[in-house]
């Protein structure tokens, strides 16, 4: 779609190689049904909202924003609120894969550590052996049958061969799909059946959920552990002797998918979410636009947050490769090896959730290290809100590193609002409450849920998106897919939110979790911040129980701190000070742990199921 001319006053001119600033904001993703194999085509439905900048010029209405760029526009005859980022487009090279992109430059790098896993002897990779591996594995890859278009499930936990394998098979022209190893059986099997895969990587982790799932199985690790499974090093030593494999691989296309990661599923029914090499070397161009070609080299990045996630990686992963950074891989979180790798291996950025940030303030474990020579500037968390009191205490305990908070959601290739790329020095900071600013070459919009109306700024609505980073569908889903993605190209979250004066964003609540109390909406993640501001509260989750009266009521689980006296009766007094009367929570339970997904989200779903089980017998 043509830029249309709007004001933009840019933060920073930003440039960097294959992502330089541009004139032009690229098409949005278009919507398609798919068909096996899984090979997507851009489809020509962007050009329904293609409009030249003159036939905008003659119907919109500009004005500057603060630091962010508006249009009130004429779309086929309906007035809409755009908002667009205060930063110049950047430009998106076209014909190039996620690999190509990624590991662009890796052998000026070739002896650098690209890959490092935090616990003692574990494994490491260089650029050089990255950039091996993966084209060995591409090729190996086509002696076990997999073509272009087969999905490929990866069932690894954290290790620092994981980009290998996935850059690997997207190299190959094939799918990557990442599951979660520590899931069970059914749900692996479940997603290798939906997702159609023709092969399933494994560890000792999952090896046993896996090998009867009826596709052949590659091993990594000890083999002796996986009896069945084809040897990982095996068959890379295999490539190595045939060289360039007898099936020639196939030419990989920008536009053909090369990810199938599958949503959460902690609002519905998981879904596999279909990814272009073009949405996801979108996304990385419009997330990295602040990275100087000073930083080459230089990051290191902690890969805590799960890799089968898309931010582990895209975010993590693919961002720090492009830079030629260095990812130090953690499989699990433990509070003391976790401080050892940030002080070990001089980690200067660290994606995080709030929990992990929890247990730096407040676990008297952190003092047991010096902490005073970290390497440390900045952390970033996206999976869950972030608390103002636990931002405070972080700040306070940590004064000298910038915390980042983001948003960004599968379907939308990974970040899709950020702090990143602030800039103290010329006044321009995003709001330490809000998950920042749009990225380049983005376009949003909040619109009223009921009406679909567009909302102007400072109100309150469904946050929608548009961009090439735009997923191209659910797989095998359509009305799934034509539910999220409407005919105008526009991807709708269901998460609630507005963005202010100044253009930063803020988040209020998903839709499906907002809490109807006698018609009154209820945000449950303002009372869940509320709780955590009390002193003797260590986490909360609120969510709402269904009541004959008035709809919905708010309720609470509570992990209260160790030694605090307070009783369940004291803390809802503490939050109805604070709130309005429709706000108070009306039941509060104490509880050893609030359950969350590995991304660090609260699974109110089934918080909300147990509370309604523990009830039931003291109803009787």
């Amino acid at each position: 779609m043509t830029q249309p001319n709007l004001t933009y006053i840019p933060l920073v001119l930003a440039t960097h190689k294959n992502c330089v600033t541009a004139t032009s904001m690229p098409s949005s993703s278009s919507r398609h049904s798919s068909s096996k194999p899984l090979i997507s085509t851009n489809s020509s439905k962007a050009a329904a909202f293609q409009l030249t900048t003159a036939h905008q010029a003659s119907h919109n209405r500009q004005r500057s924003m603060g630091d962010a760029a508006i249009a009130v526009m004429e779309e086929e005859g309906e007035q809409e609120h755009i908002f667009r980022s205060r930063f110049p487009p950047v430009a998106v090279p076209d014909g190039v894969t996620v690999p190509d992109f990624v590991l662009a430059g890796a052998e000026a790098y070739a002896d650098k550590v690209a890959l490092v896993e935090a616990a003692p002897g574990g494994r490491s990779y260089t650029y050089g052996e990255v950039a091996r591996d993966v084209a060995r594995f591409a090729r190996a890859l086509r002696s076990v049958g997999i073509r272009k278009g087969h999905v490929v499930v990866v069932a690894l936990p954290n290790l620092a061969v994981y980009p290998v394998v996935s850059l690997g098979v997207m190299a190959a022209g094939a799918v990557f799909s990442g599951v979660n190893p520590r899931s069970l059986a059914a749900e692996i099997r479940k997603q290798v059946e939906d997702s159609e895969a023709r092969l399933v990587v494994a560890n000792e982790v999952a090896y046993d959920k896996v090998k009867d799932v009826g596709v052949p199985v590659i091993g990594i690790g000890e083999q002796g552990l996986m009896a069945g499974a084809i040897s990982w090093d095996e068959l890379l030593a295999a490539a190595d002797r045939t060289g360039p494999p007898v099936v020639p691989l196939e030419p990989v296309q920008q536009s053909d998918l090369c990810a199938l990661p599958y949503s959460s599923g902690t609002t519905g029914v998981s879904k596999g979410v279909m990814l272009s090499h073009r949405n996801l070397v979108s996304n990385l161009c419009s997330s990295m636009f602040a990275i100087g070609t000073e930083l080459l080299g230089q990051v290191v990045t902690l890969g805590l947050m799960p890799f089968f996630h898309i931010y582990g990686i895209t975010g993590i992963c693919c961002a720090t490769l492009r830079h030629k950074g260095t990812v130090v891989v953690m499989d699990r979180f433990d509070l003391r090896t976790f401080l050892g790798a940030l002080v070990a291996h001089r980690v200067m950025f660290a994606p995080l959730v709030p929990p992990v940030m929890l247990a730096m303030v407040k676990n008297p474990i952190a003092d047991e290290f010096d902490l005073s020579g970290l390497a440390l500037k900045s952390v970033m968390t996206a999976a869950a809100p972030l608390a103002p009191d636990l931002l405070a205490a972080f700040q306070r305990k940590f004064p000298g590193v910038q915390v980042e908070e983001a948003y960004g959601l599968t379907e939308h290739s990974c970040i899709t609002l950020t702090h990143a790329g602030d800039d103290p020095e010329k006044g321009h900071i995003a709001k330490r409450n809000s998950v920042g600013f749009i990225l380049p070459n983005l376009e949003v919009k909040f619109v009223d849920p009921d009406t679909g109306r567009s909302l102007a700024k400072n109100t309150p609505g469904e946050l929608c998106v548009r961009s090439q980073c735009v997923m191209q569908g659910y797989y095998r889903k359509k009305e799934e897919t034509e539910r999220t993605i409407d005919a105008k190209g526009w991807l709708h979250t269901g998460d609630i939110g507005y963005i202010d004066d100044d253009g930063d964003v803020f988040i209020v609540d998903r839709i499906k979790e907002l809490i109807k109390y006698k018609g009154f909406q209820v945000a449950p993640a303002e009372l869940e911040a509320i709780l955590l501001s009390h002193p003797s509260v260590e986490d909360a989750a609120v969510f709402g129980l269904p009541d004959e009266e008035a709809g919905e009521i708010p309720v609470s689980c509570v992990v209260r701190r160790s030694g605090a006296a307070e009783s369940e009766a004291d803390i809802m007094a503490y939050v109805a000070s604070r709130v309005a009367s429709y706000k108070k929570l009306r039941m509060l339970h104490l509880v050893d742990a609030i359950p969350k997904s590995v991304s660090g989200k609260i699974l109110r779903r089934q918080l909300r199921d147990e509370f309604i089980n523990m009830i039931k017998p003291a109803a009787a």
